[in-house]
């Protein structure tokens, strides 16, 4: 709808319906689920039972809270460890990719944006199973020709970081990318006019322009890899991030520990969200 147009009342008012029911569509499941997180019953359904901290901070079973279950919370370490992995690499080679597609041309460069664009569209499922037969591959050949094991190789969390970091860096490369090109390339030349070479005026001129996108697209790849789950189901070794350790609980049966744990999820990403809002207004 667009607003200088003048709207009859009975699509004003559709209209108004329509957006208040999406965003209820949006909202509900999470509601629901934030709820049944205090609820005073192993089970994470009705009838409601009473108020409780337990599935928080409990430390006696069968109620024994987020704080307290040790291979959950170990579980939130490997996510945070890989997605800080995953993040830092993505903004590095996600910088360097948009110096290359926005300030160079040389042949093949379609083609190789093309590639670089691939990882989006394909299945996360089948991106980890093709790293998985790659990798062991290379593992088996080294093996039955040298009887070297290279772990590194095998299902873990060095596989995990790469099989994320395959599609995660594109996303990063796209949000630097977008901020880069409204650069104005003159400030650069103005730094080196007055004695800056160009590695430094890019260091002290353009960097710091860059930085919120910077901020940003670590943030979106930060989320994105914490929440990963098919490419990761593939490549997970013993240490099992947050979402591989709740699908094995919730095959075992959903208790309200995974409600508590997806609110504690929910809380965090929206900090981080309103982080990367405030620091982009900032800059």
């Amino acid at each position: 709808m667009i607003p200088t147009i003048p709207q009859n009342r009975t699509m004003d008012i559709a209209f108004k319906v329509y957006v208040t029911l999406f965003f209820i569509y949006l909202a509900l499941p999470l509601a629901v689920n934030a709820v049944f997180a205090f609820n005073d019953s192993q089970f994470p359904s009705l009838p409601w039972k009473g108020f409780t901290w337990n599935w928080f901070f409990g430390d006696a079973h069968p109620m024994i809270g987020v704080f307290h279950e040790r291979p959950i919370l170990r579980a939130i370490g490997t996510s945070i460890f890989i997605g800080v992995c995953v993040s830092t690499l993505a903004v590095i080679v996600g910088t360097t990719n948009a110096f290359l597609f926005n300030r160079y041309k040389f042949k093949g460069k379609e083609f190789l944006y093309f590639l670089m664009l691939l990882p989006l569209v394909i299945p996360g499922i089948l991106l980890g199973i093709s790293i998985l037969v790659f990798s062991s591959s290379i593992a088996n050949a080294v093996w039955d020709g040298f009887k070297w094991d290279i772990e590194a190789l095998r299902p873990g969390v060095l596989l995990v970081v790469l099989g994320q970091f395959s599609f995660i860096a594109t996303m990063a490369t796209l949000v630097i990318s977008a901020r880069l090109k409204t650069f104005d390339k003159t400030l650069e030349e103005a730094a080196m006019n007055l004695g800056a070479g160009a590695f430094t005026a890019i260091r002290t001129v353009t960097l710091p322009y860059l930085l919120p996108a910077m901020i940003g697209a670590f943030i979106v790849a930060f989320l994105m890899s914490f929440e990963n789950f098919n490419t990761t189901f593939m490549l997970v070794g013993s240490d099992a991030p947050l979402t591989i350790a709740m699908f094995d609980r919730l095959k075992e049966g959903s208790t309200p520990l995974l409600n508590a744990v997806s609110l504690l999820l929910m809380v965090g990403s929206s900090a981080l969200a309103l982080l990367m809002i405030a620091v982009q207004r900032k800059k």
